[in-house]
């Protein structure tokens, strides 16, 4: 068993980057997540690893710094909240065109505009339908536990390199601010110049003599050179899709009904199905864990296994909801239960939408 610790989401984040081997880290603080540099502030970890941690000025100005660190190889990370990661967006839209890996973790707050400082699942679109400009998908990772919010932090990383991407971490201010207990892995040792050249020959770490010159851009002038590399990363996104699809399926064996739920909603979600197995409803969860790429098989075969019903629980006006409905293709009844702006919803509140919505309705 590895080192135990009562930690906050926020914390245990940031003590995963400093296992994980990262290489940098460059955010700017923003509530509910400013834990995570005041943690990495507060264990210097140049002293334990030699990571760099640095505030910049701003939010576009860490992205950009992202840019610089990942295109030499090297591990680097950043994290904020939602209107932190709006301003992100064309950073993280130049990454994904140039292939630049890199950890983004967004512990989303109530919104639109500056809205408030309370837990809120309002950036699924933003997360999964790309969130910049152009076509480009990056995967992403929705953690429901204070120990997912570290054991996700080097499956990132995992997943940034194999496929040259920018990878998003998208908790909330329950999990973030929530304080539980945690299983912390054992240190990853932080790659050498060295062993970045071999691993990673696109790398921008010094021109080898005889060699062209490295570059990394998303800039292509000539539109047929343009829509080759679109090719390229559609291709890409192809085999992600085929690859790295995670889910977990709970109380599903003898369904009738089904919740589909992530992150902090999916743990409400699970009392709600104990609740509603305590009157007979025979209620089963589908959880995501990646919420790019979206885990259609599963629903497909709760489909055909004759569910009949699906209730999407999310802390939004209806986003996930979306995608369920792509899957189900109108075969089933699929509905929506959600608070708004930073309210959390009770396992109560979510019995009483399955039976008035999907049940009864």
């Amino acid at each position: 068993m590895g080192e135990l610790r009562l930690m906050k989401g926020n914390e245990a984040l940031a003590e995963a980057a400093i296992r994980a081997g990262c290489d940098g880290y460059f955010g700017y603080p923003i509530t509910p997540q400013s834990e995570v540099i005041e943690y990495l502030m507060a264990e210097k970890p140049m002293e334990r690893t030699g990571m760099v941690v640095l505030q910049a000025e701003s939010e576009i100005a860490s992205i950009n710094m992202l840019y610089g660190g990942g295109g030499t190889g090297k591990k680097v990370m950043t994290s904020s909240s939602s209107p932190g990661i709006s301003l992100m967006q064309e950073g993280i839209s130049y990454m994904a065109g140039a292939e630049i890996p890199c950890v983004i973790a967004n512990v989303v707050r109530g919104g639109p505009g500056l809205g408030d400082i309370q837990p809120a699942q309002s950036d699924y679109f933003q997360a999964v339908k790309g969130g910049g400009h152009g076509d480009y998908r990056i995967p992403v990772l929705a953690p429901a536990s204070v120990q997912e919010m570290s054991d996700f932090v080097p499956l990132s990383y995992e997943l940034a390199f194999k496929y040259r991407t920018p990878v998003l971490i998208i908790s909330d201010g329950l999990i973030g601010q929530m304080m539980e207990k945690v299983e912390l892995f054992e240190h990853m040792p932080r790659l050498t110049d060295e062993e970045i050249r071999e691993r990673y020959p696109w790398a921008t770490n010094g021109k080898p003599a005889g060699e062209e010159r490295r570059i990394l851009t998303s800039l292509y002038l000539d539109p047929h050179i343009l829509e080759k590399h679109n090719l390229h990363l559609q291709e890409k996104y192809s085999k992600i899709i085929a690859n790295e699809v995670r889910y977990e399926l709970i109380d599903c064996e003898d369904a009738e009904y089904m919740i589909v739920a992530y992150g902090s909603s999916s743990r409400i979600a699970q009392k709600s199905i104990q609740l509603a197995r305590k009157e007979g409803i025979k209620v089963g969860l589908l959880r995501l864990i990646t919420l790019w790429p979206f885990p259609e098989k599963p629903i497909d075969e709760l489909v055909e296994k004759g569910v009949k019903g699906f209730l999407s629980v999310e802390m939004s006006a209806g986003q996930l909801v979306e995608d369920v409905r792509l899957v189900v293709r109108e075969r089933r009844k699929v509905e929506h239960f959600g608070r708004y702006g930073g309210v959390i919803h009770s396992p109560e509140e979510v019995l009483e939408a399955l039976k008035s919505k999907i049940i009864g309705g």
